[in-house]
């Protein structure tokens, strides 16, 4: 019998097996605790970082209305970076919940993935 995370980074593994990221097309990959969300703006190809933001520092709200905040302030750091494009790596979580509300915020934001 498989747990949680045993599942998660095996679908993890599955997706970043397709999933990769350059400096033109960075991997926009999720990563979300019980309390926090954080997003990062990844060229694989270098292996750096090009932007990040998190829901960490931020006033208390719902979870799914911090998770929108991240979107949108990863998307205004990305078009600052010049980044227009991205492929969103879900990091093996479920597109429900947080993980959509994020990438809803981030498209609206003016991203395309």
């Amino acid at each position: 019998m498989t747990t949680k995370i045993e599942r998660r980074l095996k679908i993890k593994t599955r997706i970043r097996g397709k999933v990769s990221g350059t400096a033109e097309r960075p991997r926009m990959t999720v990563f979300r605790s019980n309390k926090q969300i954080y997003v990062q703006l990844v060229d694989d190809l270098t292996g750096k970082t090009l932007a990040a933001a998190s829901s960490r520092g931020m006033e208390a709200a719902p979870k799914k209305e911090q998770a929108a905040k991240v979107g949108e302030a990863i998307a205004k750091k990305a078009q600052e970076a010049g980044i227009t494009t991205v492929v969103f790596d879900r990091n093996g979580y479920l597109y429900h919940g947080r993980v959509k509300e994020l990438a809803d915020a981030a498209r609206n934001g003016g991203l395309k993935f």
